[in-house]
């Protein structure tokens, strides 16, 4: 399995909107690379296009500036999670302890937040 990921960041991204734009979702994965550079290429595709119409968003922008091709990585999930993903200093809600985590946690599995504490 494999990810796409935003190379600044290390979020795990999702699949482009309607409106040309990536948010991250940690649960995408793609079963093979092929799968994960066609997503890719479609996102660059589509981002091309848009700038060339002129979309306000986009027009501002160079064109290789925010291009997913050279914005967002491909690597294998053991890969990612061992030497990529970048983590994060937080706070945990109930003993106040500060604790290290990996930035693609989501709310409801750290100790950080709310929702974990009332399951």
């Amino acid at each position: 399995m494999f990810y796409i990921y935003e190379k600044s960041s290390t979020y795990i991204m999702g699949k482009m909107d309607k409106e040309g734009i990536v948010r991250p979702d940690f649960r995408k994965y793609y079963k093979s690379m092929a799968a994960a550079q066609a997503a890719q290429t479609k996102m660059s595709k589509k981002w091309f296009d848009m700038f060339r119409r002129g979309i306000p968003d986009y027009a501002q922008q160079e064109p290789e500036d925010n291009d997913p091709q050279f914005r967002f990585g491909i690597a294998e999930v053991e890969h990612f999670h061992k030497n990529i993903e970048a983590t994060r200093k937080a706070k945990n809600l109930m003993s106040k302890e500060w604790f290290v985590e990996p930035i693609n946690t989501p709310m409801h599995m750290s100790p950080r937040s709310e929702t974990y504490w009332s399951m």
